[in-house]
């Protein structure tokens, strides 16, 4: 027998600048483009965050999807319409060392295999500076969506993938820097009657992704950055995908987690199904897509008629929920990581993602109780699930000592 010390590890905990988009207001940021990162990493160390996810997107004068039509609207924290250089860098590293508050990748959301070749590459430049800012900072990684071409099928985006991802990927491998796939279908994304708009959706998606990657020699640059909310939405459960990935062999995918959930409407359900409302949206008008923006946002009664998006606990406690997968059960998403995945947990990112919308607001007041409270919450289940792992898996194993009881399992929900 030996005695093995209680040693639990706890993940950085942060926040995606998304929450807030205007904590900068606009005529101040515009012309003085660091000042919102400057900002945020103030406020990140005022609502408890080891570090914040820095939140890129095209300047609302340059993006091609009117902020009307968003179900939840980007922001352009990390401000690119002119080059991040080294003065830039030396600025935020200086805001960085006094705040005391990381930044621990770089978050740009966007359609990266969009149809039209013009509005792609746009995009795709965007994300080449993008990777460019990530390398001057030092960071591990850029966080974002494949996307989907609407004209083709789903077979035929792999081939799409192949021809216009995998070259990005090997400049992402030539500037250090890792791409991670947050795996939201994205269902109001079209008008049209797809659910999956975004092909790196689920497990199955990622195998066949990354195998391509693989063939071309940047299979390290392709990885996940989980978000149950997604797996809610689709009828999956957290345990049961990292089950998969690993007897698959694939567990080494996830890299950094979303923490966002979703709390499902047995009622919509009922109504709709998964894949919620298909007719009768208010996204086409006379027979045809609707050119009005907020005609548009109704495509996202795919998503919205059945579900809503949870802020880490905000939502009542409710077991039966957990066990009928409507809703994210915080503390077994936390210990079935440690228990299936081969991460670092101490490097490895755990941010709040903060889309539900009657709490969002623009008012940094009200935000800050709202924010501060769920980031407490979610230090505490990561802790409470570190020091259950490190008891159960480390501690009491290495004295004989059995643990009691059965546990949730995969599979079975």
């Amino acid at each position: 027998m030996s005695i093995r010390s209680f040693e639990p590890k706890f993940m950085k905990l942060g926040v995606l600048t998304a929450a807030l988009q205007e904590l900068t207001p606009r005529n101040v940021r515009d012309p003085d483009p660091d000042r919102a990162i400057e900002d945020w990493l103030y406020f990140g160390r005022e609502v408890g965050a080891d570090i914040i996810q820095l939140s890129a997107a095209l300047h609302p004068s340059e993006s091609d999807v009117p902020a009307e039509a968003m179900l939840d609207p980007v922001a352009n924290t990390l401000d690119l319409r002119a080059p991040f250089d080294a003065s830039r860098r030396n600025r935020v590293e200086a805001a960085i060392k006094e705040s005391k508050v990381a930044i621990s990748d770089i978050a740009y959301f966007d359609n990266l295999l969009h149809d039209d070749r013009a509005v792609r590459d746009k995009k795709l430049a965007f994300m080449r500076r993008v990777f460019d800012a990530a390398a001057l900072l030092g960071l591990p990684a850029v966080c974002g969506f494949v996307g989907r071409d609407q004209t083709k099928s789903m077979d035929q985006n792999l081939e799409a993938f192949e021809a216009i991802f995998v070259p990005l990927l090997k400049e992402a491998k030539a500037r250090g820097v890792r791409y991670r796939v947050e795996q939201c279908p994205m269902p109001g994304w079209t008008t049209g009657d797809n659910f999956h708009n975004n092909i790196g959706y689920s497990p199955g998606a990622w195998i066949a992704l990354h195998r391509i990657c693989e063939r071309h020699g940047v299979g390290d640059q392709l990885r996940v950055h989980y978000d149950p909310s997604h797996s809610i939405l689709m009828g999956q459960d957290t345990r049961s995908i990292f089950q998969f990935l690993k007897e698959s062999g694939y567990a080494f995918l996830i890299d950094g987690f979303h923490v966002k959930g979703q709390v499902i409407s047995s009622k919509g359900v009922s109504e709709w199904g998964y894949g919620g409302q298909t007719m009768n949206r208010g996204d086409w008008v006379n027979g045809k897509p609707s050119d009005k923006p907020a005609d548009q946002l109704n495509a996202w009664k795919k998503q919205t008629i059945l579900c809503e998006h949870e802020l880490p606990g905000t939502a009542r406690h409710d077991p039966l929920a957990y066990l009928q997968n409507r809703t994210v059960d915080w503390l077994d998403h936390q210990l079935a990581a440690r228990e299936l995945l081969p991460l670092d947990f101490t490097a490895a990112p755990l941010i709040v993602e903060h889309e539900y919308g009657p709490a969002r607001t623009q008012d940094k007041e009200k935000l800050k109780p709202i924010l501060a409270g769920s980031l407490a919450f979610t230090r505490k289940m990561d802790e409470a699930a570190a020091c259950m792992f490190a008891l159960q898996n480390e501690v009491m194993p290495a004295q004989g000592i059995p643990v009691q009881g059965r546990g949730r399992e995969p599979y079975r929900s």
